[in-house]
């Protein structure tokens, strides 16, 4: 009974991944990550430094910078370690926008979008 609980818990915050079955705590927030680069490198991000798309970094609206972050991508189950150091995203319901480097160790570049859940590192 409190299998089912948890697991109908996961599926109404967007925390459990139906492709490899792997769920996440109540602290993680989940959602639909993007990425950014080719635009961006090199220019100024909102902490001051300097945006390196080949970079583990993120955009977050809210987390302070120097967060780091564990996001894992809920369809693979691939994982990378982040740090926030930009804002955003600012594209409908986003939760996250990723450094090129982060989504393509993620395996998300050629779709432009995928399905995470993040945690505090």
């Amino acid at each position: 009974m409190i299998k089912h609980i948890v697991v109908a818990a996961a599926l109404v915050t967007g925390c459990l991944s139906f492709s490899t079955g792997q769920s996440f705590a109540a602290g993680d927030q989940c959602g639909t990550a993007s990425w950014y680069g080719p635009g961006f490198h090199g220019k100024t991000a909102a902490s001051g430094e300097t945006y390196n798309q080949n970079a583990m970094t993120a955009a977050h609206k809210t987390l302070p910078f120097g967060t780091k972050l564990k996001v894992t991508n809920q369809k693979t189950g691939k994982s990378v370690t982040v740090k926030i150091n930009d804002r955003g995203p600012y594209h409908g319901s986003r939760v996250i926008d990723l450094s090129k480097a982060a989504a393509s160790a993620l395996g998300i570049v050629q779709a432009g979008t995928g399905k995470v859940c993040f945690t505090r590192v």
